[in-house]
């Protein structure tokens, strides 16, 4: 960080200053003196040069108002931002207010308290409150209207500061014997504040000053010290907050007047003056400091006696009350920025986390050096492209021995393997540390505190040299030969030091290195030209001076950062303007200037002519004037001087085109070829349309990529457009809308030039599918572009259309894919058919399982069912069926899904038999054939209650519905006997339902013996609760005791009932066995019914199929 003395305002008559204040928002200076002095001043940059901005701008008063009403020295002035209004005090008690009414300054308020001198006045952050303290003790705190809040006497104490905390909750207020009382904001005590810095100091000491940052523009980092409380001996310690016990303390060595924060409190001025041993009186002095106590630099002026300093707004520039003088001090502040390795667009190419702190960054062709205080790390980020084979080798030498590498200051590197990469160094001290760094690319200076440089050999680091400076530097620059370095020290004093010049020193021994004779002051920045050791820029104050061999030319005017010189073209930047609002820079505040030489040509070119300024060039070279010659006899058609001019400056492309223009017969095609050359391609097309060569204005356009153009002069030109020229542009106007999202735009001229793929893309981006789909209907069978607009379909869910897209670029496993992806599984499982695809069986499990875990077995039986998958639907059917059963359902239901179950199991029989009769057709007979069917059914099926016995649930609820039916039509000996087929059944029924219709059969057709049986069964049941067994018993009681267990009549069919081994068919329509040799048998079922019963019957009684 810099600073010098800019600009210096005399107050008239000699009238000493005492006190000064500038308004951090609108600018406005107030200045108070002896005799009742009270100035308002403004400065404003007026200029209208482009190029004068920032600090380089002259700027002028704008206001100079001298405001009466004080009699006495007005010795306290404080502004209040937020309510624009300025409140000051002179040596009497005088209190005025004074407001801003349409341009000029008026009194608002008055206020006098005739008993004592006001020390100190302070508003709070929002502008809200006033607080004045008197010297007698009286403290005051008032509202910005004028109204008093409260007010309070501290009996006995003297008081000279107070201070407002950032929240307005504390008060701190200085006494005149330094000690500082921390008060709420009523005005109640709290304790004394402890000031560290004064341990150990004897004498009467008093406080120069007390500010508190407000954090109004944020804090440099988080719990920020930011309470500064400064004595006139030179101790100030800086706090977090008003109870911090450990505060950053600083000696400043000076004898205090006056200290202030910057805008943001990173920056403490302290004002004051210091007694120098070779001088006779004081020096006047501002030190600056950070937050963290580190000394920034120091700023010395003029005069006697400095009484009050304070900050601009934007911080770039300090207000010091001299005398009777204002002198104005430019601050050229050390922008941070974070290293991050980009290549020349600006994008990132290569992070690295390293464990020392970057204090220092230098950067070669090859390597990025960062230094610490203590270390220095090296990094060899690549190899470039344009290094020589022996640089190469050198680098990949380096390489293998380790690209990054951390070196400590204290130690003496070979150049061998010395220079690993161990971060315990970076922690070890040093008594000298390291304050700047440069390098080049052979060599790396290190420059320490003590004024020591240390030169380094680059890309293998050895220590070369030391050399002794008598200054401490602060920033370092070697020329592009490495042979010379400038170094601009904390004082902003600029030398020069040839590092390889051997010289006899003033004992006589021969050393190499010397100091240069040249010196220049209030030097902030400086660079050195990349094409030229002895050429260099730098910035003076507000002015850029560029010196060629240690000669000065004319300065420029100017405050920005010189980024870059080459090409006799200095880069420069406005780091101040662009930092005020970073977000959105400006390309004005990059500004290109030309040095001497190069300027002095363009004069002679333009007003002399080509033969003198090339004299003046000869005896001045340089390519790029060189080049500038070359170009201005471009312009002429002076070919020869111009072919010369870039052998000159090396310039093989334009040697090419000269030799080009030269094999060119029309002097108006030359011209056009020139114009085109320069950039002025409007100017070049109109000259191609009037020699009536569209083709090559359409070439020129073409090269540009100016597309639009292309378009517009295909269009308008006569005869007929090249087609495929024109489907091209269309294309590329297309991609130019596309890449820039407008889609809708990009239809309109992929459409033109027929790009289907680009075509597709839009449509799909613009979510118009219904163009996506007749798109796809327009493309021939199997085009590429199918598959792609098939997954876009399928991306958005449209099955159908992707289907289709898949089908018609014959993938139907694609197809099949995407119905699954999209949970079509019908579609799935038909494609799969139609296409007669293996994986059919796999994908129905899958699809199956799906529906299962949703619940939904009734389609997943259905899924199998349409496929042939017989028995996985019966399966799941019998599952449907047991579940119902167990729910208790209504038993006709229960039934009928016995009966699918059962009528799924006979397809898949018949299924079989087909599949073996396909297999042995021609061997043998069908009975063979079925037989084998079976055979092979049998070996496949894995439950045999299935298969075997796929009717009996049908059977059971059959018989149980017949039963119950015939009961209630009052055939109850019919009943019984269908009652008595129920006991093969109580696998599928339960029992206590199978013996309790029974027993009620049994009783209604008065055979107890059975109804006794039944009793008994259902008292031994495991499934009934003891109270339910007891009410059988109960019941059975009460029936027995009336009637004799036996039946009354013996059945004849009693005996076959019971039958066992030669047990007669039943017929399913009555229940009774069949024992006539007339019957009629489903075809279906396979079960019977008897002859005289079934011409009742259209369909057969179990299974609902049709009687023949």
């Amino acid at each position: 960080m810099f600073f010098y003395l800019s600009k210096k305002i005399a107050i008239p008559n000699n009238v000493r200053l005492k006190c000064i204040s500038w308004n951090k928002d609108q600018g406005f200076i107030a200045c108070g003196g002896e005799e009742g002095l009270l100035k308002v001043l403004k400065l404003e940059t007026q200029t209208d040069d482009a190029k004068l901005k920032g600090l380089a701008a002259p700027s002028n008063l704008s206001m100079n108002q001298t405001l009466e009403g004080h009699s006495g020295a007005v010795q306290v002035i404080t502004w209040n931002e937020q309510y624009q209004k300025l409140t000051t005090s002179d040596q009497n008690g005088l209190i005025i207010v004074w407001m801003l009414y349409k341009g000029s300054w008026y009194e608002e308020m008055i206020n006098n308290r005739n008993k004592s001198v006001v020390r100190s006045m302070s508003w709070n952050s929002d502008g809200q409150k006033i607080c004045i303290v008197y010297e007698d003790g009286a403290v005051i705190v008032g509202s910005v209207d004028g109204n008093r809040i409260w007010g309070k006497d501290l009996k006995g104490i003297q008081l000279c500061h107070v201070a407002w905390s950032a929240d307005s909750k504390i008060l701190l207020f200085g006494m005149a014997n330094g000690e500082i009382h921390i008060y709420d904001n009523q005005g109640n005590f709290i304790m004394k504040m402890k000031l560290n810095c004064l341990v150990n100091v004897t004498g009467a000491i008093s406080i120069a000053g007390i500010h508190w940052y407000h954090g109004t523009e944020g804090y440099v980092e988080p719990d920020c010290p930011c309470l500064a409380i400064c004595f006139d001996n030179g101790r100030c310690q800086i706090m977090r907050h008003e109870n911090d016990q450990n505060p950053i303390l600083v000696d400043t060595g000076m004898n205090v007047v006056s200290i202030q924060w910057n805008h943001t409190g990173s920056v403490l001025a302290v004002a004051g003056s210091q007694r120098v041993v070779t001088q006779e009186k004081d020096i006047n002095s501002v030190q600056f400091y950070t937050p963290f106590g580190e000394h920034l630099g120091a700023l010395k002026v003029p005069g006697k006696q400095m009484t009050a300093l304070s900050w601009e707004g934007g911080g770039l520039k300090i207000a010091l009350a001299v005398d009777s003088f204002i002198y104005f001090a430019n601050i050229r502040p050390d922008y941070k920025f974070v290293l991050v390795l980009c290549n020349s667009i600006g994008t990132p190419l290569d992070p690295k986390y390293i464990d020392i702190v970057p204090l220092f960054v230098a950067m070669t062709k090859t390597h990025v050096i960062a230094a610490s205080k203590e270390a220095f790390y090296t990094w060899q980020y690549r190899v470039a492209k344009k290094l020589t084979a022996l640089e190469i080798n050198q680098i990949t030498r380096s390489r293998k021995e380790g690209r990054e590498r951390i070196y400590h200051v204290d130690d003496i590197p070979s150049g061998s393997l010395d220079g690993v990469l161990d971060y315990k160094k970076a922690i070890q001290g040093t008594r000298d540390p390291i304050c700047a760094i440069t390098a080049s690319d052979k060599t790396l200076i290190v420059g320490r505190e003590s004024g020591t440089v240390q030169r380094y050999s680059l890309p293998n680091v050895a220590l070369i040299q030391k050399y002794c400076l008598h200054c401490r530097a602060y920033q370092l620059s070697l020329n592009c030969n490495s042979s010379r370095l400038a170094i601009i020290d904390i004082s902003g004093v600029l030398t020069f030091f040839d590092l390889d010049v051997r010289v006899t020193d003033s004992t006589g021994q021969q050393v190499t290195g010397e100091l240069l004779k040249l010196e220049r002051k209030d030097v902030w920045d400086m660079k050195w030209a990349k094409d030229n050791p002895d050429l260099f820029a730098m910035m003076e104050k507000t002015r850029m001076y560029v010196f060629r061999n240690l000669d000065p030319e004319e300065p420029i005017q100017t405050s920005g950062y010189i980024c870059n010189f080459e090409d006799l073209e200095i880069k420069s930047v406005l780091l101040d303007e662009i930092l005020k609002n970073p977000e959105h820079p400006n390309k004005d505040y990059i500004m290109n200037f030309e040095v001497r030489s190069l300027r002095d040509s363009r004069a002679l070119i333009e007003k002399v002519g080509i033969e003198d300024a090339s004299q003046f060039i000869e005896n001045n070279p340089h390519p790029r004037l060189w080049r500038l010659l070359a170009e201005a006899a471009l312009q002429k058609l002076d070919l020869d001087t111009a072919e010369q001019a870039f052998v000159r400056c090396r310039d093989y492309q334009g040697i090419k085109f000269v030799k080009r223009l030269g094999n060119l017969q029309s002097e108006s095609m030359k011209k056009a070829e020139v114009v085109t050359y320069f950039g002025r391609f409007e100017e070049a097309e109109r000259m191609y349309l009037e020699m009536d060569r569209r083709d090559l204005a359409i070439g020129l356009r073409l090269k540009l990529g100016d597309w639009f153009r292309v378009l517009q002069l295909l269009k308008t030109g006569s005869g007929d457009a090249d087609d495929s020229l024109l489907e091209q542009a269309h294309n590329a106007i297309g991609d130019y809308f596309a890449d820039r999202q407008k889609w809708l735009n990009a239809v309109q001229y992929y459409v033109q030039g027929r790009n289907q793929e680009r075509l597709a893309e839009c449509y799909y981006m613009l979510e118009d599918l219904e163009g996506l789909e007749n798109l796809a209907n327009s493309l021939p069978e199997n085009h590429k572009l199918l598959p792609e607009i098939a997954e876009m379909f399928e991306r958005v869910g449209m099955c159908e259309q992707a289907v289709n897209a898949f089908l018609k670029c014959n993938q139907p496993k694609s197809a099949v894919d995407s119905c699954v992806h999209l949970n079509q599984w019908n579609k799935a499982v038909e494609l799969a058919k139609s296409h007669n695809m293996k994986e059919i069986g796999s994908l129905l499990a899958r699809y199956a399982s799906h529906l299962l875990e949703k619940n939904k077995t009734l389609d997943a039986i259905e899924l199998y069912r349409k496929a042939s998958y017989f028995f996985d639907a019966a399966k799941l059917m019998f599952k449907v069926a047991d579940d119902e059963a167990k729910k208790r359902t209504k038993p006709l239901r229960v039934k009928k899904l016995y009966v699918l179950s059962a009528l799924l199991i006979e397809q898949y029989h018949e299924q079989m038999k087909n599949a073996q009769r396909g297999k042995v057709q021609g061997k043998n007979s069908q009975a063979t054939s079925a037989l084998a069917g079976l055979m092979e059914e049998e070996a496949q099926s894995t439950t045999s209650r299935f298969t075997d016995n796929a009717w009996r649930g049908a059977e059971a609820y059959h018989f149980f519905i017949l039963a119950q039916r015939q009961l209630y039509e009052g055939y109850v000996d019919t009943a019984l006997k269908t009652a008595l087929h129920l006991r093969d059944y109580e696998d599928i029924i339960p029992a206590v339902e199978i013996y309790s219709l029974l027993a009620l059969c049994a009783c209604a057709c008065r055979a107890f013996g059975t109804c006794s049986k039944a009793f008994i069964k259902l008292e031994s049941l495991d499934s009934l609760t003891a109270e339910q067994k007891q009410q059988y018993e109960d019941l059975a009681l009460e029936i027995f005791t009336k009637h004799i267990p036996k039946d009354n009549r013996k059945s004849e069919l009693n005996s076959i009932l019971e039958g066992g081994e030669g047990k007669l068919p039943t017929c399913i329509a009555t229940g009774s066995p069949i024992i006539e040799y007339q019957f009629w048998m489903c075809k279906v079922c396979k079960h019977y019914v008897l002859a005289q019963e079934i011409t009742n019957y259209s369909f057969c009684p179990l299974c609902h199929s049709p009687v023949d």
